[in-house]
């Protein structure tokens, strides 16, 4: 079986049954401040997020690395040179088809990586643009996400 993203009556009956797998990437440019998009969509919709995606059955984890990291900064960057920083539950009442009654349950792997080349950076259809944050600010704002802050701290 070739990994590929779910139909989304398929993806509905997954997220109200089941948690789903993710990584989030921490990445960050050559002064260390961290990348943070603006969510378009639930979950966390409205808050500023690091960039993440859901693992597809039968990808291999440093697949599904590079394809989340392509797919949502269009960067490229090497699974080898990134760093895991443990494993988080992330936990929303909301999911991303706006279906009441359910929410969202992520169990996710996330790794740091710094970007050497940043010129190809463009924000994907998730978020309506990308901003550099260095920790102290992240970890003040109301507007980044508890599931980012997290991170940090």
């Amino acid at each position: 079986m070739s990994p590929a993203p779910l139909s989304h009556v398929d993806m509905s009956e997954v997220v109200r049954l089941a948690p789903l797998i993710s990584i989030d990437l921490i990445l960050r440019n050559s002064q260390s401040d961290v990348l943070l998009g603006l969510r378009k969509n639930e979950p966390a919709k409205d808050f500023y997020f690091v960039p993440g995606g859901r693992i597809w059955k039968g990808e291999r984890l440093r697949d599904a690395f590079t394809r989340i990291l392509k797919s949502e900064t269009n960067c490229i960057g090497n699974f080898d040179d990134a760093r895991a920083l443990g494993v988080y539950e992330h936990f929303y009442a909301t999911n991303r088809f706006g279906e009441s009654g359910y929410g969202t349950h992520y169990v996710v792997l996330a790794y740091a990586l710094s970007l050497d080349d940043i010129s190809a950076l463009k924000a994907d259809v998730q978020h309506s643009g990308f901003r550099w944050w260095n920790e102290r600010a992240l970890l003040a704002s109301k507007h980044v996400h508890e599931n980012t802050k997290a991170y940090f701290r």
